[in-house]
This record gives C-alpha cells, sequence and structure tokens, in this order.
C-alpha cells in the first residue's frame, strides 16, 4: 500500500482519528510497513501522532472526542462535563477525564488532557454526545454533579458546585442509582442537605434515601473548608459553610 493509497482509505472510510493497532488488521499490513506509512504522513502534515499509535488528522481538534479516544473505558467528566452541560461558565484549563484505566497526562495541540482513574463500579452515567467522527462519552448531569461532590478538586470550586447543584435539574432515581454506585456516605448527605435546603421538591425521594444513609459520623460540608462551624445534626455535616452564605451563593447568581 502507498501513502497515496491510504490516505484515500481514510477519506473513503471518513477516518479522522484511529489507533494504528485497529487499522493493521483491516488494511493487512505488518507493523513496520503500517508504521513507516503513517510516520511519512505525518512529515507531510496531513497526520498528527497525538501520542504513540494514536494519530488524527491534522485539522481535527475536537478535545472530547480525543480526551476519550486516548483511555479505554472513559468519559468526559467532572469540571468539563459541568462546562459542557451548560452547570458553570468557567473553563478549566485542562481537560478532565474520567476512566477505569491508569494514564497520565497528556498534552496534545496546547491542550492537557487529565486522566482521573475510578473503579468500575464508579463507572456509571455515562452518556453520548455528537455523532460519526465527534461522538464521545460524557457522564450525565446527575452523575456529574456526584462526581464532582465526589472528587471536588476537579471542580473549579465548592461555590461553583453548589450553583451547579441548585441549578441542574436532577432526576431523583438517577441520583440514588448513581450515589448508590459511588457509595461515598458523606457525599450523600451533603447532597441531601442542599436539596432539602434548596427545597427541590422533585428530589423528595432522594432526600428520603439519602437521610436513610446518615450515619454518626460528621463531615465537613466544605470539603476545604475549616473545621469550624455548627454542626447539623440531622446530617451530621459539620457546616463550615453557613446557610445564610449558602442561599447567599445561589441568590446572588450573575
Amino acid at each position: 500500500m502507498t501513502q497515496n493509497e491510504f490516505v484515500k482509505y481514510l477519506e473513503e472510510e471518513e477516518i479522522s482519528i484511529f489507533e494504528i493497532k485497529n487499522l493493521k488488521n483491516s488494511l493487512d499490513l505488518d507493523n513496520r510497513t503500517i508504521n513507516e506509512i503513517v510516520e511519512n504522513i505525518v512529515v507531510k502534515g496531513f497526520l498528527s501522532r497525538i501520542e504513540r499509535g494514536k494519530y488524527c488528522r491534522t485539522n481535527f481538534r475536537d478535545e472530547n472526542v480525543i480526551g476519550t479516544f486516548l483511555a479505554r473505558e472513559s468519559a468526559v467528566a467532572y469540571w468539563s462535563a459541568l462546562n459542557l452541560h451548560g452547570l458553570t461558565e468557567q473553563f478549566p484549563n485542562k481537560i478532565f477525564i474520567q476512566t477505569t484505566q491508569l494514564k497520565k497526562e497528556v498534552e496534545f495541540a496546547g491542550i492537557t488532557y487529565q486522566f482521573i482513574k475510578v473503579q468500575p463500579n464508579k463507572s456509571v452515567g455515562i452518556v453520548f454526545n455528537g455523532y460519526g467522527n465527534y461522538k464521545y462519552s460524557i457522564t450525565d448531569i446527575e452523575k456529574t454533579i456526584i462526581d464532582c461532590f465526589d472528587l471536588p478538586q476537579y471542580c473549579g470550586g465548592f461555590a461553583e458546585l453548589i450553583r451547579a447543584f441548585y441549578n441542574a435539574k436532577l432526576k431523583a432515581p438517577k441520583l440514588i442509582d448513581y450515589c448508590s454506585a459511588v457509595n461515598n456516605i458523606a457525599v450523600i448527605k451533603r447532597l441531601g442537605f442542599l436539596a432539602e435546603l434548596f427545597e427541590k421538591k422533585n428530589l423528595s425521594s432522594f432526600v428520603k434515601f439519602a437521610k436513610s444513609k446518615v450515619n454518626r459520623s460528621y463531615n465537613l460540608f466544605d470539603t476545604f473548608g475549616e473545621n469550624t462551624g455548627e454542626t447539623n445534626n440531622n446530617w451530621y455535616l459539620r457546616m463550615n459553610l453557613s446557610k445564610e452564605n449558602i442561599l447567599g451563593i445561589v441568590q446572588n447568581q450573575n
């Protein structure tokens, strides 16, 4: 196969991003041949090397597709998903990808991709956006909220997360299912408290579920805050962020 034939194959099959090992068998080429062809095309500027064995067309720059392509069993998540769901106007300076695989950060075309490994039982609530070459996996709204409360260091700040929860149109059954999968009691207590405080009537069944999970171990409401404030004996939370401050955060949105 010549380089021109390879390029023609990509165009005919409408392939914009690929892994060499997946094309090798389809084209019946050995490792040396296909690597030489691809690397020569990279030199000519038609293809870009994302990382070893993974390439895309030079003009293909969909960071969500690229991020989920780089790791198996993955999805756009955390701060990146919050932004895509319209729950924050803040833009993260990297793309956050949740995956069941251990993977180091990757930098490509000026974008940093950070991979957060979770246990397989936490890999739930995944949907798809886009079509064809532009299709990628992403955590849905409920799972995104839960993930951000589970690992708030990847969500752009606790106040922003409170606003996201307040504004999100959430479904109680999904919250219950995903919270059961993630199994972080402190997160369940924080979400239950907020649902009750914000009087989200459609989440009454979730609040009931959350109350059934409350234990007698006190957790800080704001994970990053100091160990101060009143104790909430219904939810066993130390309110290092007062109810007044929480309500102020959501009432003073621009």
